[in-house]
């Protein structure tokens, strides 16, 4: 019974919207009075099939020719009942249902509907107040009539009204029951279609309406027939501004404008502003649509895709993804990076494999997965092993052998690496990369390099943010990878020459890298989360010192290799150069043999050099010969000889400094310091009749110009001591020059051989035979100490110098050096050049002694 009650109430409602819209668009196309009962009952019929079955009273009752005496009527009202009504404003010919609610409101709609059906319809200022008064309602509102009421079963009344004429409140007469107010009606003032401007204003109403028609899709396209058949202006107007998507205060504003043509121009305005508003609404929805369209697209082919590779047995982004996720299940990599990882795949399984990010992302997960967290190999921590592995694979470097014992020591003790970072500092070619990959030997790490030379951009160090096309993350991170554990050794060669440039300073972005207290958490900005380098143990490589950020340089602790002496090369080129080269040119071991002389030949006259690289290249060139040799089988000689060395090498690249002989004053034997070794020098003064000029030659840098000057200006002043008559100085010219003339020197270590040259050729006394020496002097006679003794020292030795004059401050520096390399040689320590002329010169005259002239005539 309930259903069928619910049926009939619905059926009923729809009748009344169908048939109000009828009789609303033939009332206002001005047709309603033409409108024949047949034509009533005809749509009565459409909808209902047979009227007779229906109670007299349940159809609406719209208004007919017969009523038009009680529209009339309305004009000779002078009060009305008014009814206040939310979010609607009534205009006159509209046709509106309207749901009441208020106890006020039905009772004024019942007592209305048993009178003559008119009342007053004003809409509220504020639509929050539930029993409004006279200050919540507008002024101006539309008196109507009651087409048909309906009770509903919640208690609610529906009501069918019609706007019938506007009409102005002068005063509320009651208050309760409800609202009575006295009105004045408002006419409409509207000019004839004819005029031209007035025909222009329709039209363009009539073409936005149709415009909104087409942009906004829920209103009904039946709803176009009616607006070409509205020809009244007036009409038109109310019927556009009741039906116009904008609020209730600009309907009111509409309602209460008097003039006609500046209420639809009011109109105008706000339905272009809604057709910019639909316009822009449709074009969103259509990016929309379309994406989700594409979206729909490559869902359906992704799906075809995974189907076919499951039937081939391909795999898929799914299974890769599902195959990262059980990879990452077994690192051992703390909390926060797990759940990173897993984010990051959540973000990835959502994406479009099209995408132009999805390899970007998938790039990133995947190394996030190669990298070695908490992965570290096992240190072996047995000393004696270690010696033995560097002792092997590195001959000499006793020094720098115990420093890295003494260190792996403290490491096995503590079991931490927090402390100095080493740097190898030394020449080229004197072994600094490979000790490090012996340390690595000796720990049983992994080994990694990375090479800083020419280094100018920041992001080699830290990477690039992977926002960036072809982003990477940094070489740090990258070698870690390659190593495959956390703990390498990580060999950092070249950190002396490092530079920058307007992308940044890499030697700045290594002081986190190589600072114990902070690389635990080193970011790299391609990784975006922290890494912890604090079991890395970093070893880096250096030709200089001068070159390395101060900050860096504190941060690491030196350990100096110098360069090899003739008996260390010689030793390594028979354990390691041989025997390398052999191999690597196919030779078995009874094919060639370097005799001692033969490799000593090689070193003195075809290399110059600290390390043993170039004399690797020349035993190469050697035993290419043999291998040429061997491989046409010709006869040749197995043992590499002098003159064998010749025969391959050419002439001799290089001429030793030998001593000469000290016949003649002023020449003087000094040692110098180079980078590939020690050298000796002869300090050549000579003296010739003149007014005292000082002429110095042989390339000299501004140090040695200056300690020139020095030891002239003592002698000067110490000349009676010498038994020197001041007038010499003032009579000669003197000449000091300093073979060979096209090799720069400079530094102060040949200041007391410069001071010997000076004294013998003024004195003319002989340099005592196979004598050198090498020290700085000042004003006062002073002598003081100089570095690369141990080089000086070998280069004397390799010379044939039997004795060596040296501050007294530099003996610790000859302590540091094996007693075999010097045990045939004889060390003076002088603290004076007083101590340096006793040593040095002989009483006796040089051959060819000048005599010297001091007679003014």
């Amino acid at each position: 019974m309930q259903l069928a009650c619910l049926l009939n109430l619905l059926e009923t409602l729809l009748y009344i919207r169908i048939k109000a819209t009828f009789y609303a668009i033939l009332a206002l196309i001005g047709e309603q009075e033409k409108m024949s009962d047949n034509a009533s009952n005809y749509l009565d019929n459409i909808f209902f099939g047979d009227l007779g079955a229906k109670e007299e009273g349940d159809l609406i009752q719209l208004i007919t020719a017969t009523d038009e005496e009680d529209l009339q009527k309305i004009d000779d009202k002078e009060d009305l009942l008014i009814l206040p009504v939310k979010n609607t404003v009534l205009f006159p010919g509209v046709v509106i249902p309207i749901t009441v609610g208020r106890k006020k409101s039905i009772k004024l709609v019942k007592e209305a509907y048993q009178g003559d059906r008119i009342i007053g319809v004003i809409a509220q200022k504020n639509n929050k107040a539930e029993e409004p008064e006279v200050d919540d309602l507008f002024k101006t509102g539309t008196g109507a009539k009651i087409i048909k009421m309906l009770v509903l079963p919640d208690g609610n009344t529906t009501i069918i009204i019609q706007g019938l004429q506007r009409f102005q409140v002068k005063s509320y007469l009651q208050q309760d029951p409800y609202l009575k107010a006295s009105i004045d009606f408002l006419d409409d003032s509207f000019p004839p279609v004819d005029n031209k401007e007035v025909k222009a204003l329709v039209q363009s109403l009539k073409d936005s309406a149709s415009q909104i028609l087409q942009l906004n899709p829920q209103i009904p396209q039946e709803a176009q027939l009616a607006l070409d058949n509205i020809h009244n202006p007036g009409f038109l107007t109310h019927f556009l501004s009741s039906n116009l998507n904008v609020d209730v205060k600009d309907k009111q504003k509409l309602l209460e404008t008097e003039d006609g043509v500046q209420r639809a121009t009011i109109l105008l305005e706000f339905m272009l502003k809604d057709i910019q508003m639909l316009e822009l609404k449709n074009e969103i929805q259509n990016k929309v649509n379309t994406d989700i369209d594409q979206q729909q697209r490559d869902y359906y082919l992704r799906q075809q895709i995974k189907v076919m590779q499951d039937e081939l047995g391909q795999e898929g982004p799914d299974r890769e993804i599902e195959e990262l996720r059980v990879r990452a299940a077994d690192k051992q990599w703390p909390e926060e990076i797990g759940k990173h990882f897993n984010k990051e795949l959540d973000k990835i399984s959502r994406m479009n494999p099209a995408a132009a990010e999805y390899p970007v992302a998938m790039n990133y997960v995947e190394f996030l997965v190669d990298l070695p967290w908490g992965e570290i190999t096992t240190d072996n921590f047995d000393l004696n092993r270690a010696k033995k592995i560097l002792d092997k694979d590195h001959y000499g470097m006793e020094k720098v052998k115990d420093r890295i014992l003494e260190y792996l020591a403290v490491l096995k003790l503590k079991q931490d690496l927090k402390g100095p970072i080493l740097c190898l500092y030394g020449p080229p070619g004197v072994g600094k990369t490979s000790l490090g990959k012996s340390v690595a030997k000796a720990l049983n790490r992994n080994y990694v390099r990375m090479s800083l030379g020419g280094l100018h951009d920041e992001a080699e160090i830290r990477g690039h943010r992977k926002t960036y096309v072809g982003a990477l993350p940094g070489k740090i991170i990258q070698n870690l990878k390659k190593a495959n554990s956390s703990n390498p050794v990580f060999i950092l060669d070249e950190i002396d020459k490092v530079s920058s440039d307007f992308r940044g300073d890499p030697a700045s972005a290594l002081l986190e890298v190589l600072d114990p207290e902070q690389n635990h958490s080193f970011a790299d900005n391609y990784l975006e989360v922290d890494y912890d380098l604090s079991k890395v143990l970093f070893i880096a490589t250096a030709n200089s010192l001068d070159t390395i950020h101060p900050a860096l340089r504190d941060r690491m602790e030196v350990i100096e290799i110098s360069g090899y002496t003739l008996e260390e090369k010689l030793e390594i080129a028979k354990r390691h150069l041989v025997p390398k080269q052999k191999e690597e040119h196919g030779l078995k071991s009874t094919d060639v043999k370097f005799s001692k002389s033969g490799l000593s030949k090689i070193i003195d006259d075809y290399t110059r050099e600290s390390g043993v690289r170039n004399l690797e290249r020349q035993i190469g060139t050697v035993v290419r010969r043999v291998a040429k040799s061997v491989a046409l089988e010709e006869k040749y000689d197995k043992t590499v000889s002098p003159e064998m060395v010749v025969k391959s090498l050419g002439a001799e690249i290089f001429d030793k400094e030998l001593y000469q002989d000290n016949k003649t004053a002023g020449v003087v034997t000094g040692l110098a310091w180079t980078r590939v070794g020690g050298e000796i020098l002869f300090i050549e003064s000579s003296l010739s009749k003149g007014k005292g000029k000082l002429t110095l030659s042989g390339q000299l840098g501004d140090v040695m110009k200056e300690s020139a000057m020095a030891a002239l200006s003592y002698l000067k002043s110490n000349a009676d001591d010498l038994g020197l008559d001041y007038r010499v100085f003032e009579k000669y010219d003197l000449h000091v020059h300093i073979p060979a003339g096209a090799v720069p020197k400079d530094g102060p270590s040949a200041g007391i051989t410069i001071f010997t040259s000076l004294a013998s050729a003024f004195t003319q006394r002989k340099v005592k035979a196979k004598v050198a020496m090498t020290g700085e002097i000042t004003l006062r006679g002073k002598v003081l100490p100089v570095g690369g003794i141990k080089e000086k020292i070998l280069a004397a030795k390799r010379a044939g110098i039997k004795e060596i004059i040296l501050c007294t401050k530099n003996k610790k520096d000859i302590d540091e050096i094996s007693q075999n390399y010097i045990k045939d040689l004889k060390i003076h320590y002088v603290d004076t050049v007083e101590e340096v002329i006793d040593l040095a010169l002989l009483q006796s005259k040089a051959e060819r002694a000048i005599e010297f002239k001091l007679d003014d005539n």
